[in-house]
C-alpha cells in the first residue's frame, strides 16, 4: 500500500502561495522544479537533500503541491481527475510532436523498402507484452512463431495473444473511424474471446460492484472502482471526449491519450481485460490524432519491464486526490524510451543489412538471400521453413521457396524433412567454404 502523505489545509497552501515572503529561494525553487520534473510522491521527497530556507521534510512537500496547484489542469471533472502541468511534459510532447508527429513523413526515421516488416513485428510485440502483462504466460518466442505462422491457439496465454494482435490490427485498419459505445464493447470483446469464466461478459460492461483492484500477494483492495450503474454514462462521455475536436480547454492530444487510458482503467468498466483495453484505447487515440508512429513503438514492452511503476502510477493518484500528474509522468517517459527503443531497433536492423549485403559478393544473390546466409552465419543450428521466411520477408510461399531453392543448389542450404510432408533447411555441408573468404573481408 502506499504511505499517505502529510495532509495540507487550504489555508497552508494559501499562505504559501499568496504570501510574497513565502516565496522559494532560488536552491529550492530548482529543487521544487527537480522534483517536478519526475512527478515524485511524498514517499521520495520526504527523503530530499533541502536547502536550509526549507525546515522540513512537510514544508517541502507543502511547497511542491502548492506549484503543482497553480498550474492545475482539471482532466475529469465528475470524479475530480486533475493534474499540474509540468515544464516537463510540455517540452517532451513538443519533441514527441517533432518526432513522430502527422507532419513528418515515415522515411525520416524509417527505411521505406523495410516499414512493412518493422510495422508487422511492432505490431507483434505490442499484442505480446500487453497480454503478458496481464497473466499471459507464453514466451515471447513461442507467441511470435504462433502469430508468424497462423496457428490456432493452444490455451488461455495463447488466446490472450491471439485477441490481442486481432484488436491492434482492427484499430489500425479503423483508426479514422469516430468511437462509440458499441465500438468500446466491440474492443473488448475481440480483446477477451475465449479468455473469460464466463464467455458472455466478452463484450459487455459488469453488472455489480463485486470488481475491485487488489494487490497480488497481499490481496488488500487498492482501488474500488465507481458504481457500475455509473459505466453506461462514463461509456458516452468517455467517447465525446475522444472524438471531440474543438475542446474549451485545450489539452495536448499526447496527454489526453494518457488521461483515456487512466479513465478507464480507474473506471473498470468490465470484469476482466481492462488494462489491455485502456492501452488499445490509448493506441487507438494516437493513431487517430496523426501520431503514425505509435504503430512502430512496442509501448507495452517498456510497461512490462517497468510493470511495478506503472502500478505505482494509478496508486499514487488515487492517494494523492485523483492527481493525474505521477500516470501522465509515467507514460511520457515510457513513449520516450519506446522512441529510443525503435531508434536502437532500426539501428540494429540497418547494421544487419549491412553485413548481409556483404553476401551479394558471392554473385547471383538477392537481397533476402543475403539475409537467409547471415542468419546461419549468426546462429548455425537455425532451422526454418518456408513459411517463416515467407512471414520474415512478407513474400509470396512460391517466392520464398524459389529463394530457398537458388540457396539449396549454392549447397548453402540443406533439406530435413520433419515428416512426410513438411520439410525444413539447414546450414549446408558447403556453406563454410562457400563463405569463408566474404566473413572476413
Amino acid at each position: 500500500m502506499i504511505e499517505r502523505s502529510p495532509v495540507i489545509t487550504d489555508q497552508d497552501l494559501a499562505v504559501v502561495m499568496l504570501d510574497k515572503s513565502k516565496r522559494p529561494d532560488e536552491k529550492l525553487s530548482a529543487l521544487i522544479d527537480r522534483i517536478n520534473d519526475e512527478y515524485e510522491y511524498w514517499d521520495t521527497v520526504k527523503y530530499k537533500k533541502r536547502p536550509e530556507a526549507c525546515s522540513s521534510a512537510q514544508e517541502l512537500w507543502l511547497r511542491v503541491k502548492a506549484s503543482r496547484i497553480s498550474c492545475t489542469v482539471f482532466a475529469w471533472d465528475k470524479y475530480n481527475v486533475n493534474f499540474g502541468l509540468t515544464n516537463k511534459m510540455q517540452r517532451l510532447c513538443h519533441e514527441f510532436d517533432m518526432n513522430f508527429g502527422g507532419s513528418w513523413e515515415t522515411t525520416s526515421v524509417i527505411p521505406s523498402e523495410s516499414r512493412e516488416r518493422y510495422l508487422v513485428s511492432s505490431l507483434m510485440e505490442e499484442a505480446i507484452f500487453s497480454s503478458q502483462m496481464e497473466g499471459a504466460a507464453t514466451t515471447r518466442k513461442v507467441a511470435k512463431d504462433m502469430l508468424r505462422r497462423q496457428i490456432t491457439p493452444k490455451d488461455k496465454s495463447q488466446q490472450m495473444i491471439a485477441n490481442n494482435y486481432q484488436t491492434i490490427r482492427f484499430i489500425v485498419e479503423n483508426k479514422h473511424v469516430p468511437l462509440t459505445p458499441e465500438l468500446v464493447l466491440h474492443i473488448h470483446h475481440l480483446m477477451t474471446e475465449n479468455t473469460l469464466a464466463n464467455p458472455q461478459d466478452a463484450g459487455r460492461l459488469r453488472v455489480n460492484d463485486e470488481v475491485v483492484v487488489e494487490d497480488g500477494i497481499t490481496h488488500e483492495v487498492v482501488h474500488q472502482p465507481p458504481s457500475y450503474k455509473e459505466l453506461p454514462v462514463f461509456l458516452k462521455e468517455l467517447c465525446r471526449y475522444f472524438n471531440e475536436t474543438n475542446a474549451r480547454v485545450f489539452v495536448h492530444p499526447i496527454i489526453r491519450g494518457i488521461i483515456i487510458h487512466f479513465m478507464v482503467a480507474y473506471m473498470h468498466p468490465f470484469v476482466d481485460g481492462n488494462g489491455r483495453t485502456a492501452r488499445a484505447l490509448f493506441y487507438w487515440y494516437m493513431l487517430k490524432q496523426g501520431y503514425w508512429l505509435t504503430e512502430y513503438l512496442s509501448i507495452s514492452r517498456v510497461i512490462a519491464a517497468s510493470k511495478k511503476s506503472y502500478e505505482k502510477a494509478y496508486q499514487y493518484v488515487e492517494a494523492d486526490y485523483n492527481d493525474l500528474g505521477y500516470f501522465i509522468a509515467y507514460n511520457l517517459k515510457v513513449l520516450d524510451q519506446s522512441f529510443k527503443q525503435l531508434q536502437n531497433y532500426i539501428k540494429k536492423k540497418q547494421e544487419e543489412k549491412i553485413l548481409a549485403n556483404t553476401f551479394l559478393q558471392l554473385g547471383n544473390i538477392n537481397e533476402r538471400q543475403a539475409q537467409i546466409i547471415r542468419m546461419f552465419m549468426e546462429n548455425p543450428k537455425e532451422v526454418v521453413t518456408v513459411k517463416d521466411l515467407q512471414n520474415k520477408f512478407m513474400v509470396t510461399p512460391t517466392t520464398a521457396k524459389s529463394d530457398i531453392v537458388g540457396l539449396l543448389k549454392r549447397g548453402l542450404l540443406d533439406e530435413i524433412a520433419f515428416n512426410k510432408v513438411k520439410r525444413g533447411y539447414v546450414k549446408g555441408q558447403n556453406y563454410d567454404e562457400i563463405v569463408k573468404d566474404i566473413e572476413f573481408r
